[in-house]
């Protein structure tokens, strides 16, 4: 976490049980740290902290996300996995999850990695179809993960820019590195967004 006080401290007052703000006002105020009963949390649960960033509220704004906060909020996902906090602080966030058809992967080559690997191979096992870039679709197939080639937008048509207009992705995995890449990738990010 950030450890500033303007939104991480509340969070993180939730998640462990204990009202920081009030603690350190006190401590301010000349109170002993040992005058205080603090345990260590003996939690069994997750809580996950998710943005909220309603791009679609700002018409032609570029969805890349940079130093500056653009969100109008966050929201808190609690439950005794991760995996389930994770999901309930997307679904507070306003982000909905397809539950079948095509995935678009493209990602940097410094992100061809396992995690991505993992990802993409639990995408497949949930029988969706995954589209890649050509450099994308090499690393993925040579690790046994199914995939069908899509052009970049200056390759030619089609591409994936006309396949998202076209509703033929339903969710999208993509990073770049560079100027030109992230110039490039533009395009993806509007058309996605006004999906």
């Amino acid at each position: 976490v950030n450890p500033r006080a303007s939104r991480t401290v509340p969070f993180v007052s939730k998640a462990i049980g204990l009202p920081l703000a009030k603690i350190a006002a006190r401590l301010l105020a000349g109170e002993k740290l040992s005058s205080f009963s603090l345990k260590k949390s003996k939690s069994t649960y997750f809580s996950v902290k998710e943005a909220v960033l309603p791009f679609d509220r700002f018409p032609g704004a570029d969805t890349i996300l940079g130093p500056e906060m653009r969100s109008t909020g966050e929201v808190m996902g609690i439950a005794e996995s991760f995996e389930e906090a994770f999901l309930k602080a997307q679904m507070g966030a306003g982000v909905n999850l397809p539950e079948h058809g095509n995935v678009f992967i493209s990602v940097k080559d410094s992100d061809k990695t396992l995690r991505v690997l993992e990802a993409a191979r639990i995408i497949q096992q949930l029988r969706f179809t995954i589209y890649s870039t050509i450099g994308t679709a090499k690393f993925l197939e040579r690790n046994e993960v199914k995939t069908l080639v899509v052009k970049k937008v200056y390759e030619g048509q089609p591409n994936i820019v006309d396949l998202l207009r076209d509703d033929k992705i339903n969710l999208v995995f993509n990073t770049t590195e560079g100027s030109q890449s992230l110039k490039d990738s533009k395009e993806i990010r509007a058309v996605t967004l006004n999906k």
